[in-house]
């Protein structure tokens, strides 16, 4: 008797100690992880996204693919002058001719009558720089070339620009806003206001919504459209970029757990568009991406990743809604050979944007896949 009792308390208390190591094992499953100091890429970073068809769609390498490109720009009235390379004078065309082919699955061809059917109804917007245009660009080329019989209604504003084609009832938007974040004219100039986004009210009501901002945050001198910086009651005349960019993205993760209902808007970042000023980041003594004609052979950058794509790696990390992020960064640093270069709106070499068509179209592919 006494030893059946001695059984039965000490399977309860073993019980009772199995129940605690569950509660506080879930507990710190939900904890998040305080942010090292360090902004170097890590696993704590969102995968939201990456695990498409059974594959990671973003490990792969450029093929040539002859039924490249998916439109011809002079069929498109949707290009900025300084994309349309072609207009003016690229003469080598072998840049269109590349597809991007991931290592264990294969990226479906874009069709844009899927795309607007699956989008019915929606409405999409593109919030961020001329990174942003340029993706928005070449979905509206995609899309137009897939409906050729479609008017769409094209109505150009700043910063709001909006391409509705009516029988769908689809209508993609550009919102430019170069930091997410505000800028404010005050009495001693332009702040840029790390934890503030009041813009942010013509974000909401969206289906989808594609951010991204990086381009701008290493501007400097008379490119920089900021005189002071501002983050909470401190205001300097300027500060470490990755650190404000950090502060930035966090404000507008933050905006984005308050404001948008997964139920009903899909949200995604574009991911960190790759400059190519610098020949040695692929081993050419060139200073420029000026003459580069082929993309670099492989699936890896010399120069390794950017120490922006950790931070923004980071922020997505801490973000509680869904987030997908589109993770162009490695496959576009490939691609040294698709920027406008000298054949841009001629005020230099634009090692910055891209081409259209070209490299944003596999961006824009890489979004329908998500719609899969």
């Amino acid at each position: 008797m006494g030893f059946g009792t001695n059984r039965r308390c000490s399977l309860l208390i073993i019980c009772v100690i199995f129940l605690l190591q569950l509660q506080l094992f879930l507990t710190l499953a939900k904890t998040q992880l305080p942010l090292s100091s360090s902004y170097n890429i890590s696993g704590t970073s969102s995968s939201r996204g990456r695990q498409l068809l059974g594959c990671d769609l973003y490990k792969g390498k450029w093929v040539v693919d002859d039924s490249y490109p998916l439109y011809a720009a002079s069929s498109c009235p949707y290009i900025d002058p300084g994309y349309d390379c072609l207009k003016h004078g690229r003469p080598d065309t072998g840049y269109l001719k590349y597809s991007w082919q991931p290592d264990s699955c294969n990226l479906p061809r874009f069709n844009g009558l899927d795309l607007l059917n699956k989008w019915r109804g929606k409405k999409v917007m593109f919030v961020g720089d001329s990174l942003s245009e340029n993706m928005w660009q070449s979905l509206a080329c995609l899309l137009h070339a897939s409906v050729p019989r479609s008017k769409p209604v094209l109505q150009h504003g700043s910063p709001l620009t909006s391409l509705t084609f009516q029988e769908y009832g689809v209508t993609i938007y550009l919102y430019r806003t170069t930091y997410l974040v505000d800028i404010v004219k005050e009495s001693i100039g332009r702040v840029l206001k790390l934890d503030s986004i009041q813009a942010g009210n013509a974000w909401k009501g969206m289906d989808v919504l594609i951010f991204n901002s990086w381009h701008w945050w290493t501007h400097t001198g008379n490119a920089q459209p900021w005189d002071y910086v501002q983050y909470g009651a401190t205001i300097s005349k300027d500060m470490n970029r990755l650190d404000a960019y950090f502060k930035g993205m966090t404000t507008w993760a933050k905006w984005v757990d308050l404001n948008v209902d997964p139920s009903k808007t899909k949200v995604f970042f574009q991911g960190i568009s790759p400059a190519h000023s610098e020949g040695k980041e692929w081993g050419s003594p060139s200073k420029s991406c000026k003459g580069e004609v082929q993309p670099i052979a492989g699936s890896t950058y010399p120069a390794g990743s950017p120490q922006s794509l950790g931070v923004l790696k980071k922020v997505l990390a801490s973000v509680k809604k869904p987030v997908y992020l589109l993770d162009i960064t490695t496959l576009s640093q490939l691609r040294k050979d698709a920027h406008p270069s000298s054949y841009g709106d001629g005020s230099g070499v634009d090692c910055s944007h891209w081409c259209v068509p070209g490299l944003p179209d596999t961006w824009n592919q890489l979004l329908y896949a998500s719609f899969g």
